[in-house]
């Protein structure tokens, strides 16, 4: 790492320290995206704002060149319970960073903006750098990065930093929640009346555990399917339920649409099906895409990411990586490596040191 880019780490690691210690739960980031605002205009460079999305772009910007998003969410998760040290105070011990927001995803959001700072005011880049630091990841709210893609320029492909080890997800399953309902008849439980829907609920339920979708992806494995809410509206221990809600956690590969996913399951439950969103859908992007064959050249290996995160709301290819660990992610004492961030930055330079672009057609 050289002299520029060593100040820019240490600028990084003074910001997270800034940003972990205000909270900033979803659709509370207004205090975080200030503070953005705030370290970029120091660095004289233009922000842009809408809602609690801070973005940017480079210097030189060139409508006639393809334009690379860098995109992290400053949001987090609320601290639980199970925390021994302060979730706000970030604190530095033996090489690790602890608290909120540390290892997801302060460390891609930080690191991200240093490479971003690193291209600013070169004149020729052979693409346009867009940096977008955005809201509302954790709970998949439509003000965050849904909400400001149509304020932004053209974009032809993106970096969405999570925490990935700095290994790349190239692929990524898609999040499908459905609300099921059992219907039966009430009656009173002595009398061997009415017809039990909490039975019905739990017949559905054994189909849901047996269940195997066929298609399985090389990247991503089978669709996985889980039962992860049950209620009935009974508080009387001496009535049959007339209902039974439960709610069902679909994680879906690129083998299937979600249309295709709910016929299947709707053709075989009693209960009727109906999903809260079809938003976040799976998505892949090609082994042979110039993002990833620069990662290659890095030797960065490629996986299928289990998770969902604001990939799957971009209508372009993208990647997923990030300095931290996921394990990591939503764990009491959260913590990032301080050399993460460092060898982050430097390999997504390296990466964007050789990359070229197409615009897209």
């Amino acid at each position: 790492m050289d002299q520029s880019t060593d100040i820019l780490y240490h600028d990084s690691i003074s910001l997270l320290k800034k940003l972990i210690a205000i909270p900033s739960f979803s659709k509370e980031e207004s205090a975080t995206a200030d503070c953005l605002e705030q370290f970029l205009q120091t660095k004289q460079v233009q922000t842009k704002r809408y809602l609690n999305n801070v973005w940017a772009t480079n210097l030189h910007f060139d409508e006639t060149k393809p334009t690379l998003l860098l995109n992290s969410h400053h949001d987090t998760v609320k601290p639980n319970k199970a925390y021994t040290l302060d979730p706000f105070a970030a604190t530095e011990n033996e090489g690790k960073l602890f608290g909120l927001g540390s290892n997801d995803a302060g460390g891609s959001l930080v690191s991200l903006l240093a490479v971003f700072l690193h291209y600013y005011p070169q004149q020729e880049l052979n693409y346009n750098l867009v940096y977008a630091a955005t809201a509302e990841e954790e709970i998949s709210g439509k003000n965050g990065v849904e909400v400001l893609l149509p304020l932004l320029p053209s974009i032809d492909c993106g970096i969405v930093g999570e925490p990935t080890e700095m290994q790349m997800a190239v692929a990524e399953r898609g999040l499908l929640v459905l609300d099921a309902v059992a219907t039966g008849k009430p009656g009173h439980a002595a009398r061997n009346e009415g017809e039990n829907a909490l039975y019905k609920a739990v017949k559905d339920i054994q189909w849901i555990e047996n269940y195997r979708f066929e298609k399985i992806s090389e990247l991503l494995g089978p669709v996985k399917m889980t039962v992860t809410v049950i209620e009935t509206e009974n508080r009387a221990h001496n009535v049959v339920p007339a209902s039974c809600n439960f709610v069902i956690d679909v994680r879906v590969n690129e083998c299937y649409d979600f249309e295709e996913v709910i016929n299947t399951i709707q053709l075989n439950l009693q209960s009727t099906v109906r999903p809260r969103s079809l938003r976040m859908k799976s998505s892949s992007i090609p082994l042979n895409h110039p993002l990833i064959l620069a990662g290659k050249r890095m030797g960065r290996s490629w996986y299928g990411s289990p998770t969902t995160s604001d990939k799957a709301l971009m209508p372009f290819l993208t990647l997923k990586m990030g300095p931290g660990d996921s394990a990591r992610s939503h764990s009491a004492d959260e913590f990032i490596y301080l050399n993460e961030i460092k060898e982050g930055i430097a390999l997504y330079i390296a990466i964007l040191d050789q990359l070229i672009l197409k615009q897209s057609t």
